[in-house]
């Protein structure tokens, strides 16, 4: 008879998810901090509402591993998406990288809420939306963090 599979044995493949409440949505944020993009990165289709971002991802669920730290390139898309406003964020400077620090859910009136980005340096984008769902997809093989190091956060 053969040993069982371990969780450690299993090869990490690509995320893609789909968070359709507030709790799936915590697994989507706790995915994405630390994730990296430049402002052109940040797109609002209006007429399908749907907001995307193209994130430079740090991959936390390997972090700790046998290999150096990595990142991959991953699309967070907002669907539904009815209004999107940002907070200090110059949105005209080609060359501004963001940093996503979490994702938040404001729950409204039947089924409606507010997602908002939670950036770092106190810039965030507000997203009113008719209904939460958010995915997250890696679309690029990892890399090595150009840093070298694992994000570090004060206790």
């Amino acid at each position: 008879m053969g040993e069982d599979a371990r969780f450690e044995d299993a090869d990490a493949g690509p995320v893609a998810l789909r968070a359709l409440d507030a709790e799936d949505l915590k697994v989507i944020s706790a995915l994405v901090q630390d994730a990296i993009f430049p402002v052109s990165e940040m797109t609002w289709d209006r007429r399908r509402r749907r907001f995307a971002l193209l994130v430079n991802r740090f991959r936390w669920e390997e972090a700790g591993g046998a290999h150096p730290p990595e990142r991959v390139q991953s699309v967070l898309a907002i669907e539904d998406a009815l209004a999107v406003a940002s907070q200090g964020i110059d949105r005209a400077d080609p060359d501004l990288v963001l940093s996503i620090l979490a994702l938040d859910w404001t729950p409204g009136a039947d089924c409606t809420g507010r997602i908002t980005l939670v950036l770092a340096g106190d810039g965030a984008v507000a997203l009113d939306v008719e209904a939460l769902e958010v995915t997250l997809r890696d679309v690029t093989r990892p890399y090595v963090a150009p840093s070298g190091k694992t994000p570090q956060h004060p206790e």
